[in-house]
């Protein structure tokens, strides 16, 4: 199975999370639910291999 990296994997990750905290603004919980779902359909589509998903879902599991 692939291993997903600990890591961010692109530059000013802090950058990244501050632009999707502004993303939400102003949203109800059902929109930012529903724009959540998008999102990871669409990083999901871009990564494109099913291990790496796996992997990460199974990260994000046990992060909770």
């Amino acid at each position: 199975m692939t291993k997903t990296s600990q890591t961010a994997g692109f530059a000013r990750p802090d950058d990244f999370y501050a632009d999707l905290l502004a993303v939400h603004e102003g949203l109800t919980k059902a929109e930012s639910d529903a724009l959540n779902a998008r999102l990871i359909l669409l990083l999901a589509s871009r990564i494109g291999d099913a291990d790496v998903l796996k992997d990460c879902l199974r990260r994000a599991k046990a992060a909770g």
